[in-house]
């Protein structure tokens, strides 16, 4: 099978050096074997995402070689495939509506799963229609999950799995205002996408199991992933646009592409030595066996 991997950026601000990494990586895996590289904007939160930064993201790529095939729609622009995904559940009677609030749902006493999301006590899950009338706020829409495990064999993190009812809980498909979530949004884009191999942050591997249940509900099979080390300063803290860390707009200030590519690859392993490299040429070596799955203390560049 032809491997077709993505990337897929979020324009909620100028990109930092952890998403040029998985970038990157994500390029790189796929032109080492000749495959097809995909582009999607997920642009799917109306709130946060700003048209100014998709041109950003698509000079920013193409300054550092990484050129895409195909171009996939928007995800704000995909409202309509994703209410059909959303109906394909509500026929199978797995999602229901819930009206909790935030704050219920941050309780102190609430358990939550590895990546800080509260795992729903599903609380609305069995509400009679009687009762979801006296409710007064919008709600939420979440999907029921089994208790049953799910696993991935990712290609850096080795198994991972979750047991969707004890460690994740019910969780939204589609959001109090109307908007789809994450989970239902990026399955729908990948299975529309033909997308095979999913290269992504370390950050969103507890994502797998939820998305490998989608994947199964809507009959179509999971692509390989590969969650790769998320690079952090020497505290510990990751990488955040919000902390405005090492923005690639800065660091093409002072350095190269090739000097960049060179040094992000010699960080994480593929390069025995730091030196300039441009990804055309980096393809040419790129070796998963050399990429270190732990996270990447970034000390300067």
């Amino acid at each position: 099978m032809a491997c077709v991997g993505r990337f897929a950026p979020s324009p909620s601000g100028r990109m930092h050096l952890g998403n040029v990494f998985s970038a990157l990586l994500a390029w790189l895996s796929v032109r080492s074997r000749g495959g097809t590289f995909v582009l999607r904007i997920e642009d799917l939160d109306p709130q946060r995402c700003k048209a100014e930064y998709v041109d950003l993201v698509r000079r920013d790529l193409e300054a550092l070689g990484l050129t895409w095939d195909v171009e996939q729609t928007p995800q704000r622009l995909r409202t309509e495939a994703y209410a059909s995904q959303f109906a394909r559940l509500e026929e199978k009677g797995l999602v229901y509506p819930c009206y909790c609030t935030r704050d219920e749902l941050h309780a102190a006493s609430a358990p939550h799963a590895s990546d800080g999301t509260p795992i729903y006590s599903g609380a609305c899950r069995n509400l009679t229609a009687a009762e979801r009338a006296e409710k007064t706020r919008r709600p939420a829409w979440r999907l029921m999950v089994p208790d049953e495990t799910y696993a991935i064999l990712d290609r850096l993190q080795g198994e991972y799995k979750e047991n969707l009812t004890a460690d994740c809980g019910d969780f939204i498909v589609r959001r109090s205002d109307g908007v789809y979530a994450y989970q239902l949004a990026v399955v729908t884009d990948d299975i529309a996408g033909g997308i095979t191999e999913v290269v992504r942050g370390r950050d969103l591997l507890s994502s797998s199991p939820r998305q490998q249940y989608l994947y199964e509900l809507f009959g179509a099979s999971a692509p390989e992933y590969c969650h790769v080390p998320l690079l952090v300063t020497p505290e510990g803290r990751r990488l955040s646009k919000r902390e405005k860390d090492l923005s690639l707009e800065e660091l093409l200030e002072r350095m190269r592409p090739e000097e960049l590519i060179g040094a992000l690859l010699h960080a994480c392993g593929v390069l025995e030595h730091r030196e300039a490299i441009s990804a055309a040429d980096a393809a040419r070596i790129f070796d998963w066996s050399r990429v270190k799955a732990n996270d990447v203390v970034l000390t300067q560049l």
